[in-house]
């Protein structure tokens, strides 16, 4: 783990990224500059294990984060990561301990965010609070869709939805990994394919 370089490129990168949901003034934007820490980490990186505690939250510059969970001593992944993607477990915060896992499936670049550096940005510029609540609303909606599109579809349906809205992410995560996100097992996932590739 370590601090990148380029920062004050990568800080443009959130800046306009936020700049979609509230207008930054010149002021605000300098703020987040300098109070941005941002970490590079080497891919296979546990962010958090299962117990911990979640004291710092991520927006993703470049890289892939999973989220998943053990059962049965067996993997089952419930999320995935991708640029300009905000990482922020539910118990991050609130000193509960995590049920999750976080890992970084590629080298991953991201900005850090603390409790306490929230407290202090938001005291003195207000519409930031504004701000993540919204992304905080956008990002409980976005779950909500997929849970709801994910009860009421069949296995193939989630993967064609899944190529069609984030092909990406299926050409960067391991087929298993995959499966388990889709909730089948490998090999089932291997048979949509091929029947997926047969119809042309």
């Amino acid at each position: 783990m370590e601090e990148s370089g380029n920062h004050s490129g990568r800080a443009g990168e959130l800046t306009r990224y936020l700049s979609k949901y509230i207008e930054l003034s010149e002021e605000l934007e300098r703020a987040l500059s300098e109070r941005m820490f941002i970490r590079e980490y080497p891919k296979g990186t546990i962010l958090l294990k299962r117990g911990q505690p979640c004291n710092e939250c991520y927006f993703i510059l470049e890289g892939l984060v999973r989220t998943y969970y053990f059962k049965n001593d067996e993997e089952v992944t419930t999320d995935f990561h991708l640029e300009e993607q905000v990482v922020s477990p539910s118990c991050y915060g609130t000193g509960e301990p995590s049920e999750l896992y976080l890992e970084c499936l590629e080298t991953t670049v991201a900005v850090v965010g603390t409790p306490d550096m929230e407290t202090e940005l938001y005291a003195k510029y207000p519409q930031l609070e504004k701000l993540s609540r919204v992304m905080g609303e956008k990002i409980m909606a976005g779950y909500k869709d997929r849970f709801d599109g994910f009860k009421m579809s069949s296995p193939e349906q989630r993967y064609l939805a899944l190529v069609k809205n984030e092909n990406a992410l299926v050409q960067r995560v391991p087929q298993y990994q995959l499966a388990s996100y889709l909730g089948i097992k490998p090999e089932s996932l291997s048979r949509i394919r091929k029947r997926i590739s047969k119809k042309g």
